[in-house]
Parts: C-alpha cells; sequence; structure tokens
C-alpha cells in the first residue's frame, strides 16, 4: 500500500473511532449504556440493523462466493423480509411494553429464571464464538494479503472495537456504525464501477452478465427442491425465514438495536428498513463477485488467490517446478479461453444463432481443459502445502483491490473490511457485556446501584473483548468465511428461537417442559450436525419445531401451570 492509502485508512478508522468515542462518552446509568437512553430513531436503527448484519466477513467472503458459485446465495435472504414483518407485529410491542433490557428478560416474566439463563447462556456461547470469527476473518485475510502479522491485526481491530464500546456503550456502537455504513456502502459502489469499467472497451454491463450467464454464475433463482443443498428457494423461505427470526428476534446483538427506539413505532419502522435494504444490498455485494469472474475472463487471474501460498510453495525445492509447469499450462488455457469469451461476446452482439453456438461450443471446450486445471491445482496444493487453506475464495476480492484499484482507493476498500469488522463485532461485544449483566450477574444481586452495574458492564465488555481476540487467534476457518458463521448461527439459533415461539404462541406449555425441551433438542441438533449431510439451514427449523414439539409432549405427560407473563 502507498503512503496515500495509509493516510485514508488511518484517517477514516480514527475519524469514526474518535467521533464515536466524544459524541457518546460519561454514560452513567445503565439505561443509557446499554439503550442509548432509548432515544434512538427509525433511520438510525435500521442503518444499526444492517451495519451488525454486515461484518467483514460479508465483504470479504460474499464476492468469492458469488465468484464460485454464482448468485444463487442470495436465495439465503428470501425469508428475511417476512421475518421483519413478523418480528415487528409480534416481538418488538411485547419487548416495548415490559421495557426489557435483554430479549431473555422477557422468558424470565414467561417461564421463570432458569429458562431465562439457559437462553442467555446459548446466546453468549454462540455469539461469543462468532465475535472471535468476525475478528479473526479479517485479520486472517489482510495479514496474508498484505503482510501484517495476523496476532497484531487481530490486536489491531479487537483494541479499536473495544475502545469505543467500553466508552460510550450502546450509543458508541450506534454512531459509529452510522458513519461505518457510510464508508461501506461508497467503497462497494466505487469497487461495482472500476470492474465495469476495466472490462475490454467492447464489453459492456449487458454483455458482463450475459457472459456470466454462461457460465451459470446468474442462478438467482433455483426451485429443485433437495434437503442437502444449501442454497435453493425453499431452503431460502423456511430454513432462511426461520434463520432470519431467531436472529433479529431472538439474538441479543440485534434485539439490542431496536430495544434502543424511541418508540414501538421507530422501532418497528427500523426493523422494516432492513427488511426493504439487506436484500438488495446483499444482490450488490454478490454481483460484484460476478463482475469479479467475467473481468478474470479477460484478465488472466492467479494461479492461486492466497499468494503467500504460492510464494511458499515458489520457495520449495521439491515443488517449485512442479508450479510452474501448472502457470505455464494456466496461461496457454486462458489466452484460449480469453479468445473464446471476446468471441462469444461479438456473436452476441451480432445476434447471429449460428455465431453463437459456434462461440460457445469453443467456450464450453476451453471451459472444460480450464476446470481440469484447477482440479489438479487443488491436490497439487494439498500436496505442497497440506496446512494451508486450499479454498482461496475469500482472498479474490482484496486480491482485487491490491492489483488494480489506484491509490488512494485500496486504503478506502481496507478501511471498508476493518469498518465492517468492528461494527459487527462491536455490536456483538456490546450485547455480550448486556446480556451477561442483565441475565446473569445482576439477577443474584438485585440491590447493586446504576454506577456498579454500568462498571460492571464496562469490565464485561472488556472481558469479552479479550475472550473475542483469544478465541480469534485460535480459531480455525469451515469452509468459506461467510458460511462459517450461518452455520455457527443455525446450529444454536433453532433452540433459541423455538423458547421464544413456545413463549409467545404456547400459553399452556410450563417452564419445566421448555427447559427440558431446549436441552434435549440443543442435544439433538449437535448429534445431527455431527453425523448427517442435512443443509445448516434446516437446523433452525428443526430446532425449533423440536423445542416446540418435546415441551408440547412433556408437558402433557407432566403437567404444570403456565405463568402469564407480567404487564408493564
Amino acid at each position: 500500500m502507498s503512503l496515500l492509502d495509509w493516510l485514508v485508512l488511518g484517517g477514516t478508522l480514527l475519524f469514526i473511532v474518535g467521533y464515536g468515542t466524544w459524541r457518546t462518552r460519561g454514560s452513567r446509568t445503565l439505561d443509557a449504556y446499554l439503550l442509548g437512553s432509548r432515544q434512538a430513531n427509525w433511520w438510525g436503527i435500521g442503518l444499526s440493523i444492517v451495519a451488525t448484519q454486515a461484518s467483514a466477513i460479508t465483504f470479504l467472503s460474499t464476492p468469492g462466493q458469488a465468484y464460485d458459485d454464482g448468485m444463487r446465495f442470495i436465495q439465503f435472504y428470501f425469508g428475511l423480509p417476512l421475518a421483519m414483518v413478523l418480528i415487528a407485529a409480534v416481538a418488538v410491542p411485547i419487548y416495548q411494553r415490559l421495557r426489557v433490557f435483554t430479549a431473555y428478560e422477557y422468558l424470565e416474566t414467561r417461564f421463570d429464571r432458569r429458562t431465562r439463563t439457559l437462553a442467555a447462556i446459548l446466546f453468549l456461547v454462540q455469539r461469543g464464538l462468532s465475535n472471535g470469527l468476525s475478528l479473526y476473518a479479517p485479520a486472517l485475510v489482510l495479514s496474508a494479503i498484505l503482510g501484517w502479522n495476523v496476532s497484531l491485526t487481530v490486536w489491531l481491530i479487537g483494541g479499536l472495537m473495544i475502545s469505543y464500546t467500553v466508552a460510550g456503550g450502546t450509543r458508541a456502537v450506534a454512531v459509529t456504525q452510522q458513519w461505518q455504513v457510510g464508508v461501506i456502502f461508497t467503497g462497494m459502489v466505487v469497487s461495482g464501477y472500476l470492474l465495469v469499467h476495466y472490462l475490454p472497451a467492447n464489453v459492456g454491463f449487458t454483455e458482463a452478465v450475459q457472459v456470466a450467464g454462461f457460465h451459470g454464475k446468474m442462478n438467482l433463482i433455483d426451485f429443485h427442491f433437495d434437503p442437502k443443498d444449501r442454497y435453493n428457494f425453499w431452503t431460502g423461505m423456511t430454513g432462511g425465514l426461520f434463520l432470519a427470526l431467531s436472529y433479529f428476534g431472538t439474538d441479543q446483538s440485534q434485539v439490542q438495536r431496536y430495544l434502543s427506539g424511541q418508540s414501538t413505532t421507530e422501532s418497528r419502522l427500523g426493523l422494516l428498513f432492513n427488511g426493504l435494504v439487506k436484500v438488495p444490498m446483499q444482490f450488490g455485494i454478490l454481483l460484484i463477485g460476478v463482475l469479479l469472474f467475467v473481468f478474470y475472463q479477460f484478465n488472466q487471474p492467479p494461479l492461486t488467490f492466497n499468494i503467500p501460498v504460492r510464494e511458499q510453495i515458489a520457495q520449495s525445492p521439491q515443488y517449485a517446478r512442479g508450479l510452474m509447469e501448472l502457470e505455464k499450462r494456466q496461461t496457454r488455457l486462458f489466452l484460449a479461453k480469453r479468445d473464446a469469451t471476446t468471441e462469444l461476446v461479438a456473436a452476441l452482439q451480432t445476434e447471429n444463432d449460428d455465431l453463437i453456438a459456434a462461440a460457445r461450443a469453443y467456450l464450453q471446450t476451453t471451459e472444460a481443459a480450464t476446470q481440469g486445471l484447477r482440479a489438479d491445482t487443488k491436490e497439487f496444493l494439498k500436496k505442497a502445502a497440506p496446512t494451508a487453506e486450499a479454498k482461496d475464495t475469500d482472498y479474490i476480492f482484496l486480491s482485487f483491490v491490491l492489483r488494480y484499484l489506484p491509490h488512494g482507493l485500496v486504503g478506502l476498500l481496507i478501511a471498508v473490511v476493518l469498518s465492517a469488522a468492528m461494527s459487527s463485532a462491536a455490536a456483538g461485544l456490546n450485547a455480550l457485556a448486556s446480556t451477561t449483566i442483565i441475565d446473569l450477574y445482576k439477577p443474584s444481586r438485585p440491590h447493586l446501584g446504576e454506577l456498579h452495574c454500568v462498571r460492571a458492564s464496562r469490565w464485561a465488555t472488556v472481558g469479552w473483548g479479550v475472550l473475542g481476540i483469544g478465541f480469534a487467534l485460535f480459531a480455525a476457518r469451515l469452509e468459506n468465511l461467510i458460511q462459517a458463521v450461518n452455520i455457527l448461527g443455525s446450529i444454536f439459533y433453532g433452540t433459541i428461537l423455538g423458547i421464544f415461539v413456545v413463549a409467545f404462541f404456547m400459553k399452556s406449555i410450563g417452564s419445566r417442559a421448555v427447559f427440558r425441551a431446549a436441552i434435549a433438542a440443543q442435544l439433538l441438533i449437535f448429534l445431527l450436525f455431527f453425523t448427517t449431510d442435512i443443509a445448516y439451514l434446516w437446523y433452525n427449523i428443526i430446532g425449533c419445531a423440536l423445542v416446540m414439539g418435546i415441551s408440547l409432549l412433556s408437558q402433557k405427560l407432566h403437567p404444570e401451570p403456565q405463568r402469564v407473563p407480567m404487564r408493564a
């Protein structure tokens, strides 16, 4: 990176962190520290929800997901708008009426403290691990691409995040997120424009989409039902719906965003804003990945985007020669494939069916040879660098940024990654501290004063921040990073959602029944995860259904009176 890039990067981050800390310093009550005195308006809530969900993993991994697998990942979000409507209609009025600090407080009014504690602990385990992954992912990729030390990168991101979250609490998170969202959207729009701009003169956006479609990258909707397929219409509208209900309705990192609203209406509008923005936003990020794929049909990509692994192999006496042979073979295939792609674009512009058919046949031949090269490369990398990550899709976007973007914009795009990392992780950190103090620490110490609880919340923030950094330093990735986070959430979210569904809608179920059901359901989900190939989105439905079914059976076998939630 150039001096200008460093100035843009450092200036952007220091302004966001400094401004957020200055604007929100001095919170002295729990209401102010944990919920910003409940003064947030709808657009602030909406931007905060978007920023909390859009972690660095979204911007590192999603373009690579589309580059490798096309647009079909968008189906993962099809259930989200409906989930926003349901949460706005059902959960928000209850949370606002009871004036709770966390979602899990409601469970004690409906069931008992034991059930509240169980749900809080499940959240703490899941979010604590996810926060570590949210720090580890950008640190790992940035260290590989830029040559930074991964441990120092984790501490840099984590340290900045802890500093302003401890200082200002929820309001600091919300204020910094508004600026971070601005940086993120600016960076992604610039990237998309430059990708099209860098294509050959005779290839515009329309031709790029046609080329991507020929390669199967514009696979937006798949109605084929397969329980092992992670991304199709049915998994998105069912498993994706339940995951969104769990995440936005029961995960404190998101619930805390709209608990800070001035009123039920403001909180509802914030959620609905997210429902309108999220799918187009993800479509745009995936489209950048597809445009990257088209860009590399005309510009030779590296044999592997994980450049440090390539350099490691190049210095190996045993494997350097094999690497050179593969790269020579790749160059020959790329030139042939570029010619074939150019012919296809020209044929499409003439609208001559015979020319299009001939160009397609030529491109199919070169694509088959390229697929063979990829398989050989994968086997070679396994032998030459068995401990390295074989899948390089997480490095594709940043590799393009560093190789092709002008000075200054590189610093801006690195700032996008770091801003996204901090915005998501800070919200998670804030929620972890809130849940620890409100649901585990304070209930057993009912006579503690406000100042003591605020100080305890600050220390809990530091503690969870350090734990997240510690997990990040030892984290091992699961496949693609964006999938890893969703897999981790799906393992726990179904059970938590089931508890809340029983609380909201199954008034005849008592506390002992739902507690037993939640324990049994979580154990069964772990069993399914380790012993079956079921697509992870289904765990959200299965976990929720298990809690509902087992609690109903337990209530019938061992009847107990239900509790009626108190009213504000």
